[in-house]
């Protein structure tokens, strides 16, 4: 419970909230519970809000939470830099508005240039500002979403907090809020008993919207995300965010050259290019570099997200890859460029060196093989 407590404190301070819980089990989870708050608190006040604006560079699991969490969602265009379109932003939001969910940097990995615009717009029709925090390891020490306006936000600690991105295992996605909804948050809370000095259990929250979640969570992964905050300290959270936001631009501007740069201007934590230029000239798609990228030895980066880059590939190296890893890739994908040009025969059949060759992946999706069996 003390540790509880403490990361409480530690989250707080970290993102510019209140307080958090911890019962959410993975991101998309925190998302549907910071919904369910946000519902909460207008229902509490009288108010039927119906719709969540969502940016079309969004996580996909943002409409998918608003869906789940009974909400209409409104898609809300980019602009010509990558950030959401203020105008279209301000023609959409109204009365019937509930929360805007917004990850800042967005998912093309640019950091929301108007976002204090942006939240007085939303603030104004009295909804609520949702913070996606699946990329704050661009941001740690640097800015809080509490302090660019936001009202609710979840962290993924098992990315963004010790465990590596990718690295499999359990989540865990606290959700922390403004005092002005504390009450809703799901039950119980950890307090601490002034009269004993004693950690108890918070059960008498009336206006919570219950458990989403048994215990709190998976508490094994916010011990590591506690450990991790304990030895890295306010400096090092600050420098690994830094490490990220470098190591994604060092990528960016040596790639540049060879594949489309959609949005050119400084990234942060992931740098998203294109492979247009070689579907258009050699008949190279984004599936294919990303196929070829196996003989090198790399697992490709995720490819056409953001769905409103053509062919994009989503490059994002973290703050744990070394310099020397970063030129590997780097070259590789140069390599890769090149054979387009002189060879695209060698991407089409790729990969060449791995066990298998190219799946079906539509076969894999629609009658995937979930266990070993001697006819398989």
């Amino acid at each position: 419970m003390g540790l509880l407590y403490s990361m409480d404190k530690y989250l707080s301070e970290l993102c510019g909230m209140s307080r958090f819980t911890f019962q959410p089990v993975a991101g998309a989870h925190g998302e549907i519970t910071g919904l369910f708050v946000i519902r909460a608190y207008h229902e509490s006040r009288g108010e039927h809000r119906t719709k969540v604006l969502v940016p079309d560079s969004a996580h996909g699991t943002n409409p998918a939470s608003a869906a789940g969490a009974g909400m209409e969602i409104v898609v809300v265009k980019s602009d010509e830099r990558g950030n959401v379109d203020v105008d279209d932003l301000r023609s959409k939001v109204g009365p019937d508005t509930a929360a805007l969910m917004l990850t800042n940097p967005n998912t093309l990995g640019l950091f929301e240039e108007n976002v204090r615009e942006i939240a007085a717009l939303v603030h104004g029709c009295g909804a609520l500002l949702y913070y996606d925090g699946a990329n704050a390891n661009a941001i740690m020490g640097k800015s809080r979403p509490g302090d660019m306006g936001f009202d609710v936000v979840h962290l993924n600690v098992h990315k963004t907090l010790s465990t590596p991105h990718g690295g499999g295992g359990p989540g865990a996605g606290p959700v922390g809020v403004k005092s002005f909804l504390e009450p809703f948050l799901p039950a119980p809370l950890v307090k601490l008993d002034d009269a004993t000095g004693m950690y108890v259990w918070d059960y008498d929250r009336p206006q919570s919207i219950g458990r989403v979640h048994s215990f709190n969570g998976n508490f094994g992964v916010v011990v590591k995300a506690w450990a991790y905050i304990r030895s890295m300290g306010p400096d090092g959270l600050r420098t690994a965010s830094e490490h990220a936001v470098l190591a994604a631009n060092y990528v960016m501007r040596k790639l540049q050259p060879y594949y489309d740069l959609p949005y050119d201007r400084a990234c942060k934590h992931e740098c998203v290019l294109a492979g247009t230029r070689q579907k258009r000239e050699h008949g190279v798609r984004t599936l294919d570099i990303a196929k070829r990228l196996l003989d090198f030895g790399f697992h490709a980066p995720t490819i056409y997200f953001p769905l409103i880059v053509d062919e994009a590939m989503m490059i994002e190296p973290t703050e744990t890859e070394s310099r020397e890893t970063l030129d590997r890739f780097i070259d590789a994908m140069i390599k890769i460029a090149k054979e387009a040009e002189e060879h695209p025969e060698v991407l089409h059949d790729a990969p060449h060196h791995t066990p298998v060759g190219r799946l079906d992946e539509t076969a894999a999706a629609r009658k995937p093989i979930l266990r070993y069996t001697k006819e398989s």
